[in-house]
């Protein structure tokens, strides 16, 4: 399952427990007197950001608690809650924690074989991807998996200082997963975030002699005091890994293939074809 989606077979989610904690965050918030912008700027994140912690539609970053309640007011009351925090709804368990490391890394790089990386997705090719997974989906399963992936999405947009690397394989979108037009418009998406200063999108082509990726996908990231980790992810499960001797091996496949694959400026051109065809 590709970024942590869940399927019946998997743990499921439930999102009582992010209400919960997002709704203790607005009432010491709002007791406090202070806006979401206000107290946004004194803990570090944005309104936006701030907003979708209080309705619940996002995991909070492990420090946030230690953050906030100097803020409003020492009560102990966020620290209590935070503990409770042991699901995240639309993600499976195996994909939590690096998702916690996602929202607040300074570098992510995403090498994919096999559909378009979640963070890229478009909300057609996405909902076709739940749609058509076994066992099926229900509506409300499928409702909360797109709207986490779409709150993971924000990333590439609220934190402008993080460098965002994809390494993409050509024959993604020659499979045309969803129709053309699902197709096109993915494509249009991609080419429209591969202009964002912090985000590299390059294309993996379809003929290649040599190629250092061909073990399968790869996700690695830097956190903010400079320690990597990586992510691989199969049919039912994920692996986190922190061992530096086992990251090291991944980054050096990851930037062989930075070499392998088309240069940006040529990568562009050739969604651009693609899209036109």
């Amino acid at each position: 399952m590709v970024d942590g989606a869940v399927g019946t077979g998997g743990e499921p989610e439930s999102s009582d427990s992010l209400r919960t904690f997002g709704a203790v965050v607005q009432a010491l918030r709002e007791h406090a007197g202070l806006s979401r912008e206000e107290f946004g700027d004194l803990v570090g994140l944005s309104k936006h950001t701030v907003a979708s912690v209080e309705l619940g539609r996002r995991m909070p970053d492990p420090k946030f608690p230690d953050r906030a309640e100097p803020v409003l007011g020492n009560t102990g009351a966020l620290r209590r809650s935070a503990q409770h925090l042991v699901r995240q709804p639309g993600l499976a368990a195996w994909f939590r924690r690096w998702a916690q490391l996602e929202a607040t890394a300074i570098t992510l790089y995403t090498y994919e074989c096999r559909l378009v990386p979640g963070l890229l997705q478009t909300e057609a090719y996405a909902r076709t991807l739940f749609r058509n997974q076994l066992p099926p989906l229900d509506d409300e399963q499928i409702e909360a998996q797109w709207l986490a992936r779409a709150e993971r999405q924000r990333l590439l947009r609220e934190r402008p200082n993080t460098a965002f690397s994809f390494l993409i394989e050509e024959h993604v979108f020659l499979r045309r997963t969803g129709g053309m037009e699902v197709t096109r418009e993915l494509i249009d998406h991609v080419l429209e975030i591969s202009e964002l200063r912090n985000v590299e999108i390059q294309i993996m082509p379809l003929v290649r002699e040599t190629h250092a990726g061909l073990d399968g996908p790869i996700r690695l990231l830097e956190t903010p005091n400079n320690k990597w980790f990586a992510y691989c992810e199969g049919q039912r499960g994920g692996l986190l890994i922190s061992d530096p001797k086992e990251v090291s091996v991944l980054q050096m496949r990851y930037a062989r293939m930075r070499s392998q694959a088309l240069t940006l400026e040529d990568s562009v051109s050739l969604l651009q074809r693609m899209r036109g065809a």
